[in-house]
């Protein structure tokens, strides 16, 4: 008789939860984009399986942010962008904003890049690709409503797994693998510590904490969701680090092996082939291309988003046009110039990536400073702010971002 209860609220409670999943799990998988995947593949080809223990405090670092991020949207109800106007300025939230449309029109550019090489393993035109692509993430936004697209993006979630047999294919050494995480090493000169910056620091994005807050908000949780929407975040986080371990034991199983070396994703997809087999190849080139549309898909999303809630003005893909024009607009906007640039020959890509990554190495402790300096406000959060071992975390890890951001500026502009 007691058992029965226990079983009924297990099972209740296992509902509840697949009910509200979506939010951590799509935010933490739009993290392995086509810039992520990258990093990942020329860790994996340069160091082997040595810096697979990064991914530790790269998860940690991820549970944190998103953490107050979910707990701040559900305790007021208001996207990050909103509070960070509301109580900063209009003027301090111009410019945080306008730096960070710049980095997103280039990481969205980014994301078509993913697209069109992609494809090209499978010899297939990006003046194809692209426009095909552009056109019809067009029309599940716009023409489609919050909960149909995140099951959508849910599917986009799930499918990037496909990098476990891509690194499956490679029979990786686990012993090794065992190792250099029990065992942490990295040289310290700069290219190996650009790589480092590089791994921890595509884990977190200022664009993410955006997204995170107003998703949140979208699927209208409330703090009796709390314990519910934290574990979708771990699982999110866990799934992210997941795909990012697997990509570079794809690579570090194979192309490390054989000296092989890589300046971006399709490089290794096309580098597996030789030796891996034609299916390895294939698979990590469709999970470029399923990453790459995922984030070309959030990406100019949770910029109009963010850009939007600074400004109020309407947001919100459960909106009609005519509801939000300003919404759409921006959204349509950046999506038409980010595949607008990949179809233009000779696109400097690189310069692009570069700047994008240099802008967001700037905004993102100013966007972590006033999300902490908010999370702890009474007047904003009530009695939901943070404790003092959260505050502890959160300041430590914005110090480490900040040094990080720093250090890899330094790189990017020295070299």
């Amino acid at each position: 008789m007691t058992i029965y209860p226990r079983r009924k609220s297990i099972l209740r409670n296992i509902a509840f939860f697949l009910a509200i999943l979506g939010p951590g799990i799509i935010t933490g998988s739009v993290d392995n984009d086509a810039g992520g995947i990258t990093t990942y593949s020329v860790a994996g080809a340069i160091y082997g399986y040595k810096l697979l223990w990064t991914l530790i405090p790269s998860f940690v670092v991820l549970v944190i942010i998103q953490e107050m991020n979910a707990r701040m949207g559900i305790v007021t109800g208001k996207g990050l962008a909103d509070l960070i106007r509301e109580n900063a300025g209009v003027k301090i939230t111009f410019f945080i904003f306008i730096g960070l449309l710049l980095a997103d029109i280039g990481n969205t550019t980014t994301e078509f890049a993913g697209v069109a090489g992609s494809m090209e393993v499978f010899n297939v035109s990006k003046y194809i690709s692209v426009p095909i692509v552009a056109f019809l993430v067009w029309i599940l936004v716009v023409k489609g409503n919050y909960h149909f697209a995140e099951r959508i993006f849910l599917i986009f979630s799930v499918s990037l797994l496909m990098y476990v047999v891509s690194a499956l294919m490679g029979k990786p050494d686990w012993g090794e693998i065992g190792q250099s995480i029990i065992r942490p090493k990295m040289d310290f000169d700069e290219k190996s510590l650009a790589v480092v910056i590089g791994i921890i620091g595509t884990t977190i994005a200022p664009w993410m904490q955006f997204y995170m807050q107003s998703s949140v908000i979208e699927k209208g949780l409330k703090i009796n969701h709390y314990k519910f929407t934290l574990l979708d975040i771990i699982v999110g986080c866990l799934a992210t680090v997941v795909v990012a371990f697997f990509i570079i034991v794809a690579c570090a199983s194979t192309l490390h092996v054989k000296g092989v070396t890589i300046n971006q994703a399709r490089d290794a997809a096309m580098a597996l082939e030789p030796l891996a087999g034609a299916l390895s190849s294939h698979v990590f080139a469709f999970g470029l291309f399923i990453a790459s549309i995922f984030s070309a898909t959030i990406l100019p999303l949770a910029t109009a988003f963010y850009v939007c809630e600074a400004f109020g003005f309407e947001a919100g893909i459960n909106r009609k046009w005519k509801e939000a024009p300003e919404f759409y607009f921006l959204y349509t906007g950046i999506m038409l110039l980010g595949a607008f640039i990949i179809l233009i020959p000779g696109t400097p890509l690189i310069s692009i990536t570069l700047w994008s990554q240099i802008i967001n190495g700037l905004l993102l402790p100013i966007v972590l400073v006033c999300m902490i300096l908010l999370v702890n406000n009474k007047k904003i959060m009530g009695d939901h702010i943070n404790k003092p071992i959260t505050n502890l975390i959160g300041w430590t890890t914005v110090a480490i971002l900040t040094g990080l951001s720093v250090t890899l500026l330094v790189l990017l502009l020295v070299g």
